[in-house]
């Protein structure tokens, strides 16, 4: 059953607007899409919540609406107060301020359902919606999905599912169902289409990123890899390595125990994104994020196992065993040289006769000479030595057989490791992203029924079973000798008490804690910073880190991904030009704004042989180029037919993506 809507200040009850947006989940996720398209990009939200208060437990709290009003109305004062204060307010979805009423922002509107059902997307207005995000469970995302098209051909699905397989599936089956619900349909002219994303995909390199010496970046999306390095500031008399470009400058409050680095409270001391030449150059003591290398990608293939990618005698059988054999090959190799040289049979025949001798099935030598005799001996002693051989051998090619379908445990030597806590959704893609850059991980778990338990198994990755807030097991992990932490379990409380245990244990180790709270994760941050001021930490939301990447795939368009950058977040885009007036025929050099949004390549493929994939060539001829352009000229014009790559800001991104033509008749 619906519940009423929210009473937050200046809600309305009911949008008499086609062509919004609708928000679908049970989890953080949803709420931070729906702080991005209302505050960021300006849309009118529709958020679908679950019930906040179980109806056989009125005495609890609200949660998931209760905890959604708050962080909206905290938003929504905050823009209000710089609407009061002078300051830009985001453009609506009628193309102009949404204060034009004088009432201030508008904040998100909340229903409640059990399940997204067809009632549920009525009051919703899914039948009217521009576009619409299902962040639920694989399960119900794809009921909902089903259900929505059925309601709406037109709508813009945006689904998070796990499984990529079936989304890949799933999203040639929605666009199919269009086709058949309205006959003649054209998803290309009409904008309707169906993307499927993850969130764990989308977060998992950013915090793989963390556990890498030098903070490298990696954005690594069909089939593009742009890498961005962090650098630390030059030397009095050296000059910066610029790379292809800078992306952002760092915190100035890096050693500043009070200060509240790569927050959005920390003013001009903050990291800046996309700074012009001379902020870069008036900018001392302060790290870079340069673009170091944009390449293609080589083609996916599986990661590989910390033990090699195939086993081997040395992964089956033990060094004491291989000696042994070695030991006992290299005494009939003996015994066969001197049967040789002391009877003058030839070398065949010698060998013939001490292996018939070894395993005991030759003619006693009683006639032969004495040499014969005691050679005779010393292979019948030989042979002794086979038969626990072999049963050693047998032994442990089944223990070996056995470890292998069965959880490895970190081993005595392992060092400079990278220790991962929790094994969900995210653990996960980040244990595969870290095993595809060869960094040795140990994962610990609680659960051993935990989703990536058997990707650990088949990567042959130690993992530790146990609670990781009991004493002793981060100590089973070698937490003492590894390079990082990475705390990624759901739990926030789980995630800063494994931090600080382990601090305790090393005081220097790198540290990446997954929060979802911003005030919390900025207390945090600021107690460990204070606390090991010499060591690296970094706090990171999943939620805010995929929101932005889910909020553009429900603006039509394709983002190749995000990189962190302290407390803010970065995003690649592919665009095309036509309809950009901020870009349509400018310059490169003209084109870019500083603290928005940077041109970075251009795709040479003529338009009618390119592929909605960026980087999917079309035919290639010699008169006829095709691929990205990364060394563009500054003084190249940009015209209406091309599509180009470019790093933006959320917000920068917000005002090259904002609706315009679409929403006029609304």
């Amino acid at each position: 059953m619906l519940g009423s809507v929210s009473t937050l200040p200046q809600q309305p009850q009911r949008s008499p607007f086609s062509g919004h947006m609708v928000v679908c989940g049970d989890d953080a996720l949803a709420q931070r899409l729906a702080v991005e398209l209302r505050y960021v990009y300006g849309e009118r939200v529709t958020l679908l919540l679950p019930p906040g208060r179980d109806p056989r437990r009125p005495d609890l709290p609200l949660t998931q609406r209760g905890r959604a009003a708050t962080l909206f109305g905290r938003m929504s004062a905050a823009m209000n107060r710089n609407l009061g204060n002078g300051g830009a307010v985001a453009t609506g979805a009628n193309g102009g301020s949404d204060n034009d009423t004088g009432a201030g922002v508008e904040a998100v509107r909340i229903l409640e359902a059990a399940e997204p059902s067809d009632e549920a997307f009525e009051e919703a207005g899914v039948d009217t919606a521009a576009a619409l995000a299902l962040v639920y469970d694989d399960e119900r995302n794809i009921r909902a999905a089903l259900t929505a098209r059925r309601l709406n051909p037109r709508v813009r699905l945006v689904i998070r599912l796990y499984n990529r397989k079936l989304g890949q599936y799933l999203e040639t089956l929605l666009d199919q169902a269009a086709a058949v619900a309205v006959p003649g349909l054209d998803p290309t002219a009409l904008d309707t289409s169906t993307t499927v994303l993850s969130d764990a995909d989308t977060a998992a390199p950013a915090l793989a990123a963390t556990a890498l010496t030098g903070s490298s970046k990696v954005v690594q999306a069909e089939g593009l890899l742009l890498r961005a390095v962090e650098r630390t500031p030059p030397r009095q008399g050296e000059v910066a390595d610029p790379g292809l470009c800078t992306l952002a400058l760092l915190s100035s409050t890096t050693h500043d125990p009070a200060g509240a680095e790569g927050s959005d409270s920390s003013g001009a001391e903050g990291p800046q994104l996309l700074p012009d030449q001379q902020s870069v150059a008036a900018a001392t003591g302060r790290g870079t994020v340069v673009l170091e290398a944009i390449r293609e990608a080589a083609p996916d293939g599986p990661p590989p196992r910390m033990g090699g990618r195939s086993a081997s005698l040395s992964q089956i059988f033990s060094r004491r065993l291989r000696r042994s054999v070695l030991g006992v090959a290299s005494a009939v190799l003996g015994l066969t040289v001197a049967s040789t040289l002391t009877t003058g049979e030839h070398p065949l025949h010698a060998v013939y006769l001490t292996l018939l001798d070894l395993f005991a099935m030759g003619d006693p030598a009683i006639d032969d000479s004495t040499a014969r005799q005691v050679i005779q001996l010393l292979s019948g002693i030989a042979g002794l030595m086979l038969l626990p051989l072999l049963v050693a051998g047998v032994l442990e090619a089944f223990g070996s057989l056995r470890t292998a379908s069965s959880l490895r445990r970190p081993p005595r030597g392992l060092s400079g490791h990278v220790v991962l806590l929790g094994l969900g959704k995210i653990g996960t893609r980040v244990l595969v992203r870290l095993r595809e850059l060869n960094i040795p991980v140990v994962c610990v778990e609680d659960d051993p029924a935990a989703r990536g338990i058997p990707v650990a198994r088949r990567l042959q990755v130690p993992v530790v079973l146990g609670d990781v807030t009991q004493e002793g097991v981060l100590e089973a992990a070698k937490i003492q000798r590894s390079r990082a932490l990475l705390a990624l379990t759901s739990s926030d409380t789980t995630n800063v008490e494994a931090t600080l245990y382990a601090r305790s244990v090393k005081p220097d180790l790198q540290v990446a804690l997954r929060l979802f709270d911003d005030e919390f994760a900025t207390a945090v941050y600021r107690t460990l910073r204070t606390a090991h001021p010499q060591a690296l930490t970094r706090s990171r939301s999943v939620s805010h880190l995929a929101a932005p990447s889910f909020a553009v795939a429900m603006m039509g368009r394709q983002i190749l991904g995000a990189i962190p950058v302290e407390r803010k977040v970065m995003l690649f885009a592919a665009i095309k030009v036509a309809g950009h007036r901020q870009l349509e025929g400018r310059t490169v050099e003209q084109a870019f704004r500083a603290g928005a949004w940077r041109v970075l390549a251009l795709d040479a493929t003529p338009p009618e042989d390119r592929h909605p994939d960026l980087t999917t060539a079309g035919p290639v001829s010699s008169d006829r180029p095709s691929g990205l352009i990364w060394d563009l000229h500054p003084g190249y014009v940009l015209r209406a037919e091309d599509r180009v790559v470019i790093a933006a800001t959320r917000r920068g991104l917000a005002e090259l993506l904002r609706r315009r033509s679409s929403l006029t008749n609304r």
